[in-house]
């Protein structure tokens, strides 16, 4: 399975207008050879580079379906999303607007941080709440991940 963005390609800066000092959009994604008995995705952004304790999170979706191969640029924060239909959000790692993607914003002066978008793809649905953690995530996808596929992106400030 691979995993790509029209916005960067692996290893290199994402750019501003997906970061916390732009308008913090979720970058367009694209997918493709996916196996045959996936029956749903989910997508993981964290930034392991972060000064805390845990990786910190930037983006949990999931209950996204099989026939789905692309994320557009923008999508909502809100809980459950119209595309990809059915979809939802999980909560990411800032204390307020921690449903949905919130772009890279490193501390200043910290260096090069590394996001990593990592795309699962499950051999059952998951049919979960919206809301979920990531470590609540992880748990469900525990022996039903068959395949995945990360992109990495960089951004300094």
């Amino acid at each position: 399975m691979n995993l790509q963005s029209s916005a960067f390609k692996t290893g290199q800066p994402i750019p501003k207008k997906h970061t916390g000092k732009g308008q913090d959009l979720s970058p367009p994604l694209t997918w493709s050879d996916p196996p045959a008995a996936a029956k749903q995705f989910a997508l993981i952004v964290d930034d392991p580079d972060a000064p805390t304790p845990q990786p910190w999170g930037h983006w949990v979706l999931y209950n996204i379906p099989p026939e789905t191969t692309q994320l557009p640029e923008a999508l909502p924060q809100k809980d459950t999303l119209d595309t990809p239909p059915g979809a939802r959000q999980g909560k990411n790692s800032w204390d307020t607007n921690n449903i949905g993607y919130r772009g890279p914003m490193p501390p200043p002066g910290h260096g090069t941080h590394h996001y990593h978008f990592m795309l699962y793809a499950l051999d059952t649905p998951l049919d979960a709440k919206p809301g979920l953690s990531k470590t609540q995530l992880l748990d469900l996808m525990k022996g039903h991940i068959i395949a995945q596929a990360e992109l990495v992106g960089t951004c300094e400030r």
